[in-house]
């Protein structure tokens, strides 16, 4: 085992490269931990779109020592709770108990995650499961459309394929291909156990390393690098009472160092009830129930947007004032809107300090991205140091980066207007 590094956090790194990080909240009784491993969907291989998911759903469904019953009672029975979830660039494993049952959370985590069963009959009901969940999301499109949105962002790319899949290629998964990913993808330098709350950093370590230690120690292989494209993708002919759209641009990697500008210049915005879009779209017009930008950040490349959802006589108007909010935000951004977006920032970076379960997520995604915890006054400190002038230089840059995203959902007639928003973000950015 390596020398333990000094930090607060404590942080320990074993032999195969797995991290362990905790941090001991010493007024709390329960605990939140898990398993965050750095890789998902963007990892996959063309023939294996949507695995990543599928094997996240079939962790808890038996291993060599447990039936998925037993699982679930084993951590139910000390009053716990237990629970995954795959994203673009991580899948993460977590469970929540009392402080003296970590040994065994963390004993379950590392079972399902070392010695899966991958009882075929398990993965078939598996497979109709996650067929029926994409059925679901094909019938929610307010969830769809940015499935459509990323997708022509980044199209024939791993990063632009939506995380469930497909129902043909989740039906062609086998034990044997699961067990492919897996090992390609699960190895210590990518793997981080976190723990927040009534836990006791050498005990987490030494379960780790015995749990855990089969992890092998080399990288896993880099995925494919992001190249932005964008474009429209409108999909018309929907029996639909609303009209869904989603405008967007190329945003910025977490690494960068704009990355803060940026962010406080998104939320200025559409952040909250007091931004830009919410007081002009849906408070001052009536055009919408909900609309908000957001940006979401990756390792080599990020993606900015703007969320509406208008009834199909609106649409013209609803894309000519989102485009003016954008623009207006660019060139006259003011110091109260920066004041209070830097202030929304910092709430949220002080709220994940008052959960056990959003501090182990938080330390965890720092480990991955960043290779070392951030101490809080200094992410507090990049956003206050943000100026005016850097916000809205933010936002020049962002409409200068490339050609607009502009994904739809609606009755066709209504989306015929909507490409006016790529044609006029581009001209801004020309």
């Amino acid at each position: 085992m390596k020398p333990e590094l000094k930090a607060e956090p404590r942080i320990t790194v074993l032999e195969n490269g797995v991290t362990v990080i905790t941090d001991a909240m010493g007024h709390l009784a329960t605990a939140s931990l898990g398993v965050w491993v750095g890789a998902g969907s963007r990892d996959e291989e063309a023939d294996e779109h949507g695995i990543s998911h599928l094997l996240e759903h079939m962790a808890f469904k038996g291993t060599a020592r447990r039936s998925a019953r037993a699982i679930a009672e084993e951590i139910e029975a000390v009053g716990g709770d237990i629970n995954a979830a795959t994203s673009v660039e991580h899948t993460s494993y977590n469970a929540r108990v009392l402080g003296e049952d970590v040994p065994l959370a963390l004993d379950v985590l590392s079972d399902i995650l070392t010695a899966p069963a991958f009882d075929p009959e398990e993965l078939t009901r598996e497979h109709n499961v996650i067929v029926q969940e994409i059925g679901a999301a094909l019938d929610t499109p307010d969830d769809l459309v940015f499935d459509l949105f990323q997708e022509r962002a980044f199209p024939g790319q791993p990063i632009g394929r939506s995380i469930l899949g497909t129902p043909e290629t989740v039906r062609s998964f086998s034990p044997d291909k699961l067990r492919t990913y897996l090992g390609r993808n699960y190895r210590g330098p990518r793997a981080i156990v976190a723990a927040a709350g009534a836990v006791d950093h050498d005990e987490v370590v030494a379960e780790t390393m015995k749990n855990l230690g089969s992890f092998k120690p080399e990288a896993k292989p880099s995925p494919v690098i992001a190249a932005y494209q964008g474009g429209i993708k409108l999909g018309g002919g929907r029996e639909l009472e609303q009209a869904h759209l989603l405008i967007g641009l190329e945003g910025l990697s977490y690494r960068d160092p704009g990355i803060h500008a940026l962010q406080v210049f998104t939320n200025a915005l559409g952040g909250g009830m007091s931004s830009r879009l919410f007081q002009e779209v849906r408070e001052a017009r009536g055009l919408c129930y909900a609309v908000y930008s957001f940006h979401w950040a990756y390792n080599d490349t990020g993606l900015f947007g703007v969320y509406a959802g208008t009834d199909a006589g609106d649409v013209g108007e609803l894309v000519d004032v989102v485009t003016e909010q954008v623009q207006g935000a660019v060139d006259g951004l003011t110091e109260v809107e920066l004041k209070r977006s830097k202030a929304q920032a910092k709430v949220g970076l002080l709220a994940a300090l008052e959960s056990s379960g959003a501090r182990a997520d938080q330390l965890a995604r720092q480990m991955l991205v960043f290779g070392r915890p951030i101490p809080l006054e200094e992410i507090v400190g990049k956003v206050e140091a943000v100026t005016l002038e850097d916000a809205r230089a933010a936002g020049k840059a962002l409409l200068a980066r490339g050609r607009p995203t502009f994904t739809a959902l609606g009755p066709g007639k209504a989306l015929e207007s909507a490409a006016r928003i790529a044609e006029r973000l581009e001209r801004k950015a020309a």
